[in-house]
């Protein structure tokens, strides 16, 4: 009950631009501070990562908390922007530099993001929807095609450079 009500919330115009302008602020430092166990909200009502990338201007580390889908190992992202008529920075930043680091439930893991094709995105996009039921309003909301990234966890080999596995 309590998670529906939140979720229909942040759907809306109003929830829309508490989370962008109050939540965005206090969540971050609250979401660290327990290994992305809770938000302003409390207990994350959807699967909740922060995700670390390389701002594409300053070189500096940018981090945002987003829902995400799990795919087998993978982890997918929604740059929707909640219905935005533009690309959230998350996803241009990923564009220039697809190396980034997640936390997740208390886990770090070092990530390489693709952007998925048409394709791809038909064959998982319902699923995604299922988990993160607010993507059919912003999908709605906007013109742009509304990006999916996969992200899949690097491994390293002492010496060598770190490169996704298949």
């Amino acid at each position: 009950m309590y998670a529906r009500l939140v979720n229909r919330f942040s759907a809306t115009r109003a929830g829309s631009w508490v989370v962008r302008h109050v939540a965005a602020k206090v969540d971050p430092v609250l979401f660290r501070a327990t290994g992305g166990r809770v938000t302003v909200t409390g207990v994350p009502t959807l699967p909740m990562l922060a995700l670390t990338t390389t701002g594409r201007r300053t070189g500096a580390p940018r981090t945002v908390q987003l829902a995400y889908h799990r795919d087998g190992d993978d982890l997918l992202v929604v740059a929707s922007a909640m219905g935005q008529e533009h690309h959230p920075a998350w996803r241009l930043n990923l564009e220039a530099d697809p190396h980034a680091h997640v936390l997740l439930r208390g886990e770090e893991r070092d990530v390489v993001a693709t952007l998925l094709t048409a394709e791809e995105k038909a064959a998982v996009w319902p699923a995604v929807k299922q988990t993160i039921p607010q993507m059919t309003t912003y999908e709605a909301r906007t013109t742009r095609d509304i990006g999916v990234f996969r992200l899949r966890r690097r491994h390293s080999v002492a010496g060598a450079p770190s490169v996704p596995t298949s």
